[in-house]
């Protein structure tokens, strides 16, 4: 099943055997002893991998689905006879890095030796990622959660949208209304991006057309503009840069405008591992409402 799953994943005979420390023929012979007690071709063939069969999708749901229960197997039992640790894979969305140190520090003062594995990408991605358990929990936009999933949340904070420059640039003082920011030389996340979405929604809604310099979906190459003095941005404050330049920066708040929430998100577990349990248990206490706002 961990051969089938990372011949997927590489779409290659050689490489997913090199992923897996074998060799090519010990992988390919071990697929064919899998579809031979299950009577069924679960492979392509062709002199290279050639994708998968309707069976073998359907085989590679079922190891995926089974490869992550042995896992949460070998977790239980390891807090039976150990101290309380494991792995804990966890998904982020870019708006929301400030928000993870907390997070971990969070679930490590609880469970000393918990091993965290962090991934960077959008909430789509972590959505994804949770679909075919290879990630444990993400942190998203809950917006962006299917009403009708198989999935379990916890709001942490509703975000705010600020905006931001650092000098020569000069930011009038106090809360800033979106209908005055036309001629703002601005740099902004890329517009595929549910943050940079929820900003063009606010611009719309005060009939304003902004001056846009740079768009990227880096926030390290927009924090830079910023803290460069280049140009000015609006940003969610979970996402504002906490130590290189922090200081010389100008935050204004800015008017009203339709925020989500963001939380933690799951696959309703069938069987919860006692890691899974207590994690949720910690996320259910945990409130940054304050520490992401500013008046």
């Amino acid at each position: 099943m961990t051969y089938l799953i990372a011949l997927d994943h590489y779409r290659h005979f050689s490489r997913a055997a090199e992923s897996c420390g074998v060799s090519q023929p010990a992988l390919s012979a071990a697929i064919r002893q899998l579809e031979s007690e299950l009577g069924i071709t679960i492979i392509r063939r062709t002199r290279r991998f050639n994708g998968l069969t309707d069976e073998g999708r359907r085989v590679l749901d079922w190891a995926r689905q089974t490869l992550a229960a042995l896992d949460g197997l070998r977790q239980e039992a390891a807090f039976a006879q150990q101290v309380a640790g494991g792995t804990l894979s966890i998904g982020v969305m870019p708006p929301s890095l400030q928000a993870m140190p907390l997070l971990m520090e969070s679930f490590r003062t609880a469970i000393p030796g918990l091993h965290l594995q962090v991934r960077l990408g959008s909430s789509t991605d972590t959505i994804h990622g949770l679909r075919q358990q290879q990630l444990d929990l993400g942190l998203v936009y809950l917006d962006q959660i299917p009403p009708d999933g198989p999935f379990e949340t916890r709001s942490l904070y509703t975000e705010q949208h600020v905006l931001v420059a650092a000098e020569p640039l000069e930011l009038p003082a106090g809360r800033q209304d979106w209908s005055c920011l036309a001629d703002l030389p601005l740099c902004l996340l890329s517009p595929e991006m549910r943050t940079r979405q929820i900003v063009d929604a606010a611009f719309g809604q005060a009939g304003v057309t902004p001056t846009i310099m740079l768009e990227t979906n880096s926030l390290e190459i927009l924090c830079g503009e910023v803290l460069g003095g280049r140009l000015a941005s609006i940003l969610p404050v979970a996402a504002l840069p906490t130590h290189t330049g922090r200081n010389r920066l100008q935050i204004r708040p800015l008017g009203a405008c339709a925020v989500p929430e963001v939380g933690l998100v799951r696959l309703a577990p069938t069987q919860p591992t006692t890691l899974a349990t207590r994690v949720w248990e910690i996320a259910a206490t945990l409130e940054m409402r304050d520490v992401f706002a500013i008046g």
